[in-house]
């Protein structure tokens, strides 16, 4: 009788846990097959592929829009004041306006009265172009450019080396400060924005285009398109607030240059290496990069860069890497970051190797670590790390866990494979799934990633960006 009511019992217990495991499989199936229907964003797309086609170019000149050119009454004209200026000479603009375009052919300092002293574009072109070494400009608004992209209309054109512009306000301009073959210049403390248009068809706050050894920092930049630098080397960008934007800072086939102790809050992008080699980046605050192509930092077949001492904070994806390292040879070291309440703490978008991973803090990220389809980020070096989802113990009392760190894939693989299935994350139906698959796992699980050295503690003192302003506080 009580065998007969054993069989009963687990018969009846077979056909509840069948009926559950159906039901669960009919939700899954549900669940992608909404998400397909609703075509969400793949989340893993690269932000640098997110552009918009600029507008149609104007067919007329530059010399026909020159005439179309309109200032406010009044407004004296800048370029006889600049050639009345001897080489060498002072040009000392009082509280006016004055109307562009000015270009600077030989050596002056040209000094405005901040915040009085405005040069106006008349909504037509460039409004100064420094073609002379050594110039320098402080204390002065320049505003209201022309909005073309196809001639890069600009508040300052720099094709020279050794100037210093410092202490400028940039409103209402396409562009900001663009250089071009304009080497060991000096941008410092300006307010840069764009015009009030699109993120994808606003300009760049700083454009550095085969520029060598320039500093940028200590800037304002807000609700711009991006702060780029192209095929340049040895520039030092530091201790810039940028705010608003798509990507904070860009590299592309750009090398030894180092990005320090600046802050990204609510861009697109925070800073972005493309092809891009040699590079440190230490000591930023990256916060609140979200949306469909959110990244704090990105990688694509860039490789030697040190990134220390970094803050990643609710980013849509705190690290991501794509190819990178690229050379056979190189690395990419990650050390001292704090990597915390991120969606995902750190994205490749394949299976690669080269990167270290040592001393950081993972704190209340989503997802760890995840790889784009199959695959796993094991074949990188993982040791050291804070991971706050580890548990176990530290008998020796070392500060190192007895046992290693490991991520497993389990159902949660489902949004990792099917991108679309990403709205649903942290839905009742895929809770669901991931637990039952968690109790008795149908299916072979894939370790992620495995640290044979986990921290039980990090010093605060140590982890993160050391006395970099959280851009957030002065907001």
């Amino acid at each position: 009788m009580i065998g007969s009511y054993r069989l009963t019992s687990w018969v009846k217990g077979g056909i509840a846990a069948g009926f559950a495991l159906g039901v669960v499989a009919l939700v899954g199936a549900g669940v992608v097959r909404y998400a397909e229907m609703r075509g969400v964003d793949d989340l893993t797309r690269d932000a640098g592929f997110a552009d918009h086609h600029p507008p149609a170019p104007d067919p007329r000149s530059e010399e026909e829009l020159e005439d179309l050119r309109r200032f406010p009454p009044g407004a004296v004209a800048l370029q006889p004041l600049i050639d009345a200026t001897p080489t060498g000479g002072t040009l000392r603009l009082e509280a006016k306006i004055y109307a562009a375009p000015g270009r600077v052919t030989r050596t002056m300092r040209i000094e405005g009265v901040p915040g009085a002293t405005i040069v106006d574009g008349g909504g037509i072109g460039s409004l100064i172009t420094v073609e002379a070494d050594d110039v320098a400009m402080t204390g002065v608004t320049l505003r209201n450019s022309g909005d073309r992209h196809e001639t890069t209309d600009s508040a300052v054109r720099l094709r020279a080396k050794h100037g210093s512009y410092k202490d400028n306000v940039i409103e209402d301009c396409l562009f900001g400060f663009e250089l071009r073959q304009a080497d060991r210049n000096i941008i410092r403390r300006n307010k840069i924005g764009s015009k009030d248009l699109p993120e994808a068809l606003r300009g760049d706050s700083v454009r550095v285009w085969y520029s060598n050894g320039n500093i940028i920092e200590d800037n304002e930049i807000t609700h711009v398109r991006d702060t780029v630098v192209w095929y340049s080397t040895d520039n030092i960008i530091n201790r810039n607030r940028i705010v608003d934007s798509r990507y904070g800072i860009h590299l592309m086939y750009s090398h030894k240059n180092k990005l320090n102790g600046n802050s990204f809050l609510s861009n697109t992008v925070g800073i972005f290496l493309m092809y891009a080699n040699d590079n440190d980046v230490i000591d930023n605050v990256i916060h609140y990069s979200q949306g469909p192509s959110g990244i704090g930092l990105g990688f694509k077949e860039s490789s030697n860069t040190r990134v220390e001492h970094n803050d990643f904070f609710a980013n849509a994806r705190g690290i991501f890497m794509d190819a990178s390292p690229y050379d056979p040879e190189g690395f990419n070291h990650f050390r001292y970051n704090r990597i915390a309440y991120n969606g995902t703490a750190v994205w490749f978008h394949s299976d690669w190797e080269g990167n270290t991973f040592e001393d950081n803090a993972f704190v209340g990220n989503h997802t760890g670590v995840s790889v784009y389809g199959t695959g796993s980020a094991n074949r990188n070096r993982w040791r050291g790390n804070l991971w706050d989802d580890w548990v176990g113990f530290d008998r020796d009392g070392d500060g190192f866990g007895d046992t290693p760190y490991e991520s497993w894939s389990w159902a949660d693989r489902l949004w990792m494979d099917v991108p679309d299935a990403q709205f649903f994350r942290t839905s009742p139906s895929l809770e669901l799934i991931d637990f039952v698959e968690r109790l008795g796992s149908l299916t072979e699980p894939r370790l992620i990633v495995r640290d044979a050295a986990p921290r039980l503690h990090l010093p605060d003192a140590d982890i993160g960006a050391r006395g970099t302003k959280r851009p957030e506080k002065t907001s």
